[in-house]
């Protein structure tokens, strides 16, 4: 006898399909979706029970259930994931961009040109909205400036040397305790069910390569981002690669998908992120074939976060947000799905 489907509104077929065998499945595990059993620890404590626990749930039994209809082998099942916005803050502005400042400070005293050479004026003055206002262009001179002409061993250790000091302007904790305690939970329930778990982000691979994995237990190949070149030399005799000024690969909205086939190379079957630069990632990972979960996360708790989306000159949703119910995308309330927002300070 075959299953009968509830549709919500706004949910494909396909994702309804998949939720009835997910349900199924869970039923042989002795769970309800959004609950844990009597006999199992929940694995996702900071989750609230609801719509979004259940589906997560739901879908990681049903392609895990060896021999069901919608079982997914081990190496493909990949999770990516957005950073900013979704694995940790992005407000007031893209952490990265913390690090190019303070670096631009630092640099400053070799560079005295920057007095009134811009956008460098404009920063060293705290002028962001004339940094801005410098676009692309100006950007691109910034990064050129603290990212490159310098060994991949001597960037990693800059950046290592920052984030283990440098503190978020509002809260005053550390930008690695400014992670998502549900989502350092959903990354570990996903490799606990044999999940390979990815970074893929419009900041920079190798901003986040060098602290990932202590932060997310995400290894630094399984980190995407935007890269800057690399060049070959030998230095005192001894080979290095060099940072270039050379934009690679732009890893943001149709640049995600084409970042995620050139290292990943294969289609994931779950997305998360909470912009409309992530549209195109999970548009793409919606499109495979068999089970398929994009989710969005949406800021919309102001008490313990922020709450923007819209009209954010940072993290803007709007379009993701219109899309999500046709194309039957999770999207998770902060507000209301969350128990805790930030993980323990540590």
């Amino acid at each position: 006898m075959k299953n009968k489907v509830f549709a919500p509104e706004g949910q494909t077929r396909r994702d309804c399909l998949i939720g009835a065998a997910a349900w199924a499945g869970l039923a042989g595990l002795g769970l309800r979706p959004g609950m844990a059993s009597a006999q199992a620890t929940d694995p996702l404590p900071s989750w609230n029970a609801g719509p979004a626990k259940a589906r997560i749930l739901a879908f990681v039994a049903a392609v895990t259930e060896s021999g069901g209809p919608d079982y997914v082998p081990p190496a493909e099942r990949i999770a990516v994931f957005d950073n900013d916005g979704t694995l940790w803050a992005e407000q007031p502005m893209y952490f990265q961009a913390f690090f190019v400042m303070d670096r631009i400070k630092a640099l400053a005293p070799k560079h005295p040109e920057w007095k009134t050479k811009q956008p460098f004026a404009s920063l060293l003055k705290g002028d962001l909205k004339a940094v801005a206002a410098g676009g692309e262009k100006g950007l691109l001179a910034l990064l050129a400036a603290t990212h490159t002409g310098m060994t991949s061993e001597e960037f990693e250790r800059s950046v290592s040397e920052w984030i283990a000091t440098a503190k978020h302007p509002t809260t005053g904790r550390p930008f690695t305790s400014m992670v998502y305690q549900p989502m350092l939970e959903l990354l570990s329930y996903l490799r606990g069910n044999g999940f390979k778990t990815f970074i893929v982000s419009g900041g920079g691979i190798d901003f986040m390569r060098p602290w990932a994995e202590k932060t997310y237990g995400i290894p630094p190949e399984q980190v995407v981002g935007s890269s800057l070149g690399l060049k070959y030399e030998l230095r005192d005799g001894k080979p290095v690669l060099i940072k270039t000024a050379q934009l690679v690969l732009n890893d943001d909205k149709e640049g995600k998908p084409v970042g995620i086939q050139r290292h990943i190379g294969r289609r994931p079957i779950m997305a998360f992120g909470n912009s409309d630069g992530d549209f195109q990632m999970l548009e793409w990972t919606s499109a495979g074939p068999g089970p398929r979960l994009s989710a969005i996360i949406h800021h919309d708790d102001g008490t313990r976060e922020y709450a923007y989306d819209r009209e954010s000159k940072v993290g803007r949703l709007a379009r993701g947000l219109d899309a999500a119910g046709a194309r039957g995308w999770t999207v998770v309330s902060m507000k209301s799905d969350w128990t805790q927002v930030f993980a323990p300070a540590r």
